[in-house]
């Protein structure tokens, strides 16, 4: 047996690399949980440049709001702002004042114009300059760096995702859940702020994903979600830059009413288990939506943000928000487990079950794709 090293300080190699057959290949070595230059190399090259959830359109409804954001907290740490601007225009825009780099928005706030509380700059709804004090005598001022940076913004339904500088287009990464789901009521969707949690989990955020993406776990781990779901009719799709876990229902009224264009139309289908590259979750029941944000905070730390949907809060009785929390629970204790195991001289890499872990060998292969772009 060949014991590894603590820490290997070499990012990435050849070696490295998860055979697309995955019927043969081994899973991604262990250090890419451990290791702080792997984990500032995913920060740096993967969530800089992934589209991430920002809000709703319900939370700017009127022209003049203006709501304070930070693009992955405790990682990238990016202070944005979004505004609905006089013309009734959404807009995403950086939070920074190009003059000196204050922070502009502290906090959500219904505003004529934004203005730098530091040297009193001032700029439009939509980000554009307007005026300086102080500023008389400057010579080719403003220019157009002189506005705010505008983020690139798009919208699925009422919900409203940004990226700084989008490696792959929205529609690569959220087309095939559109078309999937067109017949969802999403802008009757309801945030439910009460069913909202933030979790902290002592793991690397990518050993996270792992476990959601596969459910050879559950009839282990989750002994009440395992009764809600026929386990083997289970089944995984992969797309592109996103997989889909398809949940059976045990008992048919706990089932979606699909629609017969639905290409899922006669089954009894419980519940959507959407991953969304690298880090979201969208989780589709017949009572609404539990979005998963998985935000690294570091090497081994990792923030799991909960937010809850309601459409039909009369079908929530079979698998709630309450048992949606104990569900986290559970994988919080076994992936924490596994963070400990994986830092073992003993274990480097493992293989994939063909049966259940097709999304994990997926999530690998576009994990080592975009740390090596």
């Amino acid at each position: 047996m060949t014991i590894k090293k603590r820490m290997d300080t070499q990012v990435a190699t050849r070696s490295d690399d998860i055979d697309e057959d995955f019927a043969r290949a081994k899973t991604i070595p262990s250090r890419y949980y451990c290791d702080p230059a792997i984990y500032e190399r995913a920060i740096d090259r993967i969530f800089a440049r992934s589209w991430q959830f920002a809000t709703d359109l319900d939370q700017l409804k009127v022209p003049g709001q203006v709501i304070s954001w930070t693009k992955m907290e405790g990682s990238l740490n990016e202070p944005l702002l979004l505004s609905r601007d006089e013309n009734d225009e959404v807009h995403c825009l950086s939070n920074v004042c190009t003059h000196r780099g204050a922070q502009l928005v502290e906090s959500d706030c219904v505003l004529k114009q934004i203005r730098c509380r530091y040297h009193g700059r001032r700029f439009g709804l939509d980000g554009d300059f307007i005026t300086a004090p102080g500023f008389e005598d400057v010579q080719d001022f403003p220019c157009p760096s002189d506005n705010l940076a505008k983020i690139p913004m798009e919208t699925w339904g009422k919900f409203v995702f940004v990226s700084l500088d989008p490696a792959y287009s929205f529609d690569q990464l959220f087309g095939d859940i559109k078309k999937r789901l067109h017949w969802l009521p999403l802008d009757e969707y309801r945030l439910a702020r009460e069913h909202n949690r933030d979790y902290f989990v002592h793991a690397n955020w990518a050993l996270y994903c792992d476990n959601y993406l596969e459910g050879m776990h559950v009839p282990f781990v989750h002994p009440s979600l395992a009764s809600l779901l026929d386990t083997r009719q289970y089944r995984t799709e992969v797309y592109g830059l996103s997989s889909l876990q398809i949940g059976p229902a045990n008992n048919p009224a706990d089932a979606f009413d699909l629609p017969p264009d639905s290409p899922d139309y006669g089954q009894s289908i419980a519940a959507y288990y959407y991953f969304v590259f690298p880090n979201m979750m969208w989780n589709f029941y017949p009572w609404g939506l539990s979005i998963n944000v998985v935000q690294p905070v570091g090497v081994d730390k990792t923030r799991i943000r909960f937010i809850t949907y309601v459409y039909d809060e009369k079908r929530m009785q079979s698998y709630s928000p309450r048992d949606i929390d104990q569900t986290e629970r559970e994988d919080e204790a076994v992936v924490e487990l596994v963070q400990r195991g994986v830092r073992s001289r003993l274990y480097d890499r493992g293989r994939y079950s063909v049966r259940w872990e097709q999304g994990v060998h997926h999530f690998h292969r576009l994990l080592k794709h975009y740390l090596d772009d």
